[in-house]
């Protein structure tokens, strides 16, 4: 559109056309740090304000009182309509006081509740010993009951109907007793929860075959497993305000700057929710900057991630019902760095580690700059490859931006399609669907041989960023530069790069430049930036985290 416009304007006003490829591009920059401020300030963190209560149903606001028959009629009113709530009741042997167990069907397992509660109580019971000693007393039944036929972990008493309803319908068991005021909430929720498998999303050649699940507390055991340090500080909240769920905030506590741990716990805090389905809902409520396209917070299924990352001073959040964990503060080159590149010698991993950012580059620019030379400026381009070019674009009937808009989109659609797809068949269809398309596509003479060699390579480049989430937002970026490209040419790219580059030296992840070390620029923190030195040489941890203690090997 632009140089539609400049074509218009007479050749002797190359000042105005200067002028405009400068003031068009910083009135645009102007108008979207406007908008972002804008925004940013209407989602800005702000303390929760006091909802209204909920309005409970009239049943829930009773005290249990020990009377049997009065309190199973208000457990029954409050929760036994629902299909999955089992009450079993009996008699306690030795006193033939009645007795009744309330449990949720799928989140506990009977033999646990045949084995810890039904038999100690209902089989063995009290000896006629003790029966004498605790007969008028209901404190000393209920002190005999807990110290001496429970043999289970967790035990908790409580007063209320509203509190035992919520917590069975959690997952824990509760227990009704003849005589004895309030109930007893025995064990804890034991779901079914698949096994600890080779996380998906991150596959390794070479490490622990070991990925998170969606269970909290098999996953901070993981961490306990791999981090056997007294310093690992596993700070428990509750999260949500219509469905609870627990999540677990993790650091190294003489290690990790207190501020940052301030910081967090502090948005955690702030976060205004129903149901957090996923640790996606907290990295968007506790992120700096909502409306950039770079996540500022790294995810992960891997345990071996997380504890290197803790070790370095950052904080991790661990969230039930979910495998993936939330690393801070993230840096840009964290999203090109993986674990493998420590398990191998530091020659072939910092080989592999400049070949990704270059392949990022790549994934970001390549269809961009074809666009650019093809269009505008063909004279850059060598001679042999630029006859060679023309020869293959002869009967193509678009120009450069359209061919290159129809192979990305269908190199992204293929992608899209190929991982919904069921497993047997998803990386079939997409290789299969590529081939087929793009040679299509040449014999029909909608795009070019070259072309496909450019989407291609853009293609295989995108797939070496080992998180994901960063690759979509290169790939989203690579739609902007090929759009900057049609309009302006390799003006366009350039200033489209510089832009991005001005918004990342302005990024900050909880207070750190998210380009660090580049920038703000620390000569020991490059030791493990495009190059990884051998581990003998790393002996500080990053500067940019302030950790407490800088040393690696205390």
């Amino acid at each position: 559109m632009w140089a539609l416009i400049l074509s218009y304007i007479p050749k002797w006003t190359v000042i105005v056309q200067a002028l405009l490829l400068l003031i068009i591009p910083l009135l645009l920059f102007m108008f979207f740090g406007w908008l972002r401020k804008s925004i940013t300030s209407s989602f800005s963190l702000k303390p929760n304000k006091p909802s209204p209560p909920i309005k409970e149903h009239s049943s829930m606001s009773v005290q249990l009182t020990g009377q049997y028959d009065k309190d199973l009629t208000s457990v029954r009113d409050a929760i036994g309509s629902n299909g999955d709530v089992h009450i079993r009741e009996f008699k306690i042997r030795g006193m033939g006081k009645r007795a009744a167990i309330i449990y949720i069907d799928g989140l506990l397992v009977a033999d646990i509740i045949d084995t810890h509660l039904i038999t100690p109580l209902m089989i063995h019971g009290i000896s006629e010993t003790d029966q004498e000693t605790i007969l008028h007393s209901n404190d000393a039944f209920k002190s005999y009951i807990c110290n001496q036929l429970l043999p289970v972990c967790e035990l908790k008493e409580i007063q209320g109907l509203l509190e035992l309803a919520q917590a069975v319908l959690r997952g824990r068991t509760g227990l009704l007793i003849e005589g004895i005021q309030g109930a007893l909430l025995v064990g804890s929720p034991q779901g079914k929860s698949r096994n600890v498998e080779d996380p998906l999303s991150e596959a390794l050649l070479r490490g622990p075959r070991v990925g998170f699940t969606e269970r909290l507390w098999d996953n901070t055991g993981l961490l306990r497993i791999h981090g056997k340090n007294e310093s690992l500080i596993l700070t428990k909240f509750e999260v949500g305000n219509r469905v609870k769920k627990e999540m677990v905030l993790a650091y190294m506590r003489d290690i990790a700057d207190q501020r940052l741990v301030d910081e967090v716990t502090s948005r955690i805090q702030k976060m205004d929710i129903d149901d957090p389905l996923e640790s996606g809902y907290i990295e968007q409520l506790i992120e700096d900057n909502v409306l950039s396209p770079f996540q500022q917070l790294q995810n992960t299924e891997r345990p071996d991630r997380v504890i290197g990352s803790l070790l370095e001073g950052r904080v991790a959040i661990l969230l039930d019902g979910t495998p993936f964990a939330l690393i801070l503060p993230t840096t840009f080159s964290m999203l090109l760095q993986s674990p493998e590149d420590y398990y191998e010698r530091w020659i072939p991993g910092s080989f592999v580690r400049i070949l990704r950012f270059l392949a990022a580059l790549l994934a970001l620019l390549a269809p961009a700059l074809y666009i650019s030379f093809i269009s505008f400026h063909p004279g850059l381009i060598p001679t042999k490859l630029a006859l060679s070019i023309i020869e293959t674009r002869q009967g193509v009937p678009f120009p450069s931006i359209i061919e290159a808009l129809i192979m990305e989109m269908s190199i992204e659609i293929l992608r899209e399609a190929g991982i919904r797809l069921p497993k047997p068949i998803g990386p079939a269809m997409g290789i299969v669907g590529g081939l087929i398309i793009g040679d299509a596509a040449v014999n029909a003479g909608i795009v070019s041989p070259f072309l496909v060699i450019v989407v291609a390579v853009t293609a295989i480049s995108s797939f070496t960023i080992p998180v994901y989430s960063a690759g979509i937002t290169l790939r989203v970026l690579r739609f902007a530069a090929m759009l900057t490209a049609a309009v302006l040419g390799i003006f366009g790219v350039v200033m489209f790069f510089l832009l991005i580059c001005s918004h990342l030296v302005r990024l900050k992840s909880f207070g750190v430049p998210y380009l660090s070390p580049m920038v703000p620029y620390g000569i020991n923190d490059w030791k493990d930036f495009l190059i990884r030195f051998p581990l003998k040489v790393m002996k500080k941890r990053p500067y940019m985290l302030r950790p407490n203690d800088s040393d690696r090997r205390n």
